[in-house]
């Protein structure tokens, strides 16, 4: 049992990586849940709940947005009511909610309302709600604070720039935010991993996936993508103490992938070394 009275919060807690990084730090480091999520996923998420339970820890799950601002201001709120203050040792942003389609051209050109959207989901969230808990101070000493990221930042697949620059953003924020949090003795990081298979990918890529999941086993020197539970173990590690001296980072946990793989989108029709 979590006898210091510690709490994750999981933004994006029902299914994929959110769900496997719930389950992952309440085993280890061993931290109670305050999980939000859309309702997308009821039986997920019950099935999330009884492994926190089954861990020993205390779970409580939001069913609301979290990507704007007001959500977070309603969920801290809570959270301050069913937590108490400086109560989170570790918050971890895991929402999927963005629009795809083209810039310019084609029937699929996004339009603003997609562009607000997506960045308030992928990137101006973490903000806000490193807002609402400072302001309500909730967050515990030493606390940490982790976005999470991919490699198409870095990369140009079709349809997909505006999660490739809201994560630009997002990681344009960790830094900022590392050095305003660190003389309070909080940190903040951004961890970028690989593609895993959830439901989050299958939506973005439909169709394509299964030539995208093709192409990254081509790249990934294991020949595989990861796990949601692999990414959940290293950030069970990151919310511990052995992992305190991060800060403003970007970790890279993508398995090895490099330009290989921009250089394979970009030109299909060659073979990947």
């Amino acid at each position: 049992m979590n006898e210091a009275g510690l709490w994750a919060v999981v933004l994006g807690v029902s299914c994929g990586t959110g769900a496997a990084i719930a389950r992952a730090v309440a085993r280890d480091p061993g931290l109670s849940i305050f999980g939000v999520h859309r309702g997308n996923h009821p039986d997920l998420a019950r099935a999330v709940q009884a492994d926190v339970q089954a861990a020993g820890q205390r779970v409580h799950l939001r069913k609301a947005e979290a990507g704007t601002a007001e959500a977070a201001a309603e969920g801290a709120e809570e959270l301050l009511r069913v937590a108490g203050p400086r109560s989170v040792s570790f918050f971890v942003h895991s929402i999927a909610n963005a629009s795809v389609g083209r810039l310019v051209s084609g029937d699929g050109r996004l339009h603003p309302k997609q562009f607000q959207k997506t960045f308030d989901a992928m990137a101006h969230s973490f903000v806000y709600w490193a807002q609402e808990l400072c302001a309500r101070d909730l967050l515990a000493p030493s606390a940490h604070l982790l976005g999470l990221s991919n490699p198409m930042v870095d990369t140009v697949v079709t349809n997909t720039a505006l999660i490739a620059a809201s994560k630009a953003a997002l990681e344009s924020y960790v830094r900022h935010l590392a050095h305003e949090l660190g003389p309070r003795g909080h940190r903040v990081n951004l961890l970028k991993f690989g593609a895993v298979s959830t439901t989050a990918f299958e939506e973005t890529f439909g169709d394509d996936g299964a030539r995208l999941r093709a192409l990254l086993r081509s790249v990934i020197p294991a020949g595989r993508i990861s796990t949601t539970e692999e990414v959940a173990r290293f950030v069970s590690i990151l919310a511990g103490d052995g992992a305190k001296w991060f800060n403003g980072a970007t970790i890279d946990f993508t398995g090895g992938e490099t330009l290989a793989l921009m250089n394979a989108l970009l030109h299909p029709d060659k073979e990947t070394k």
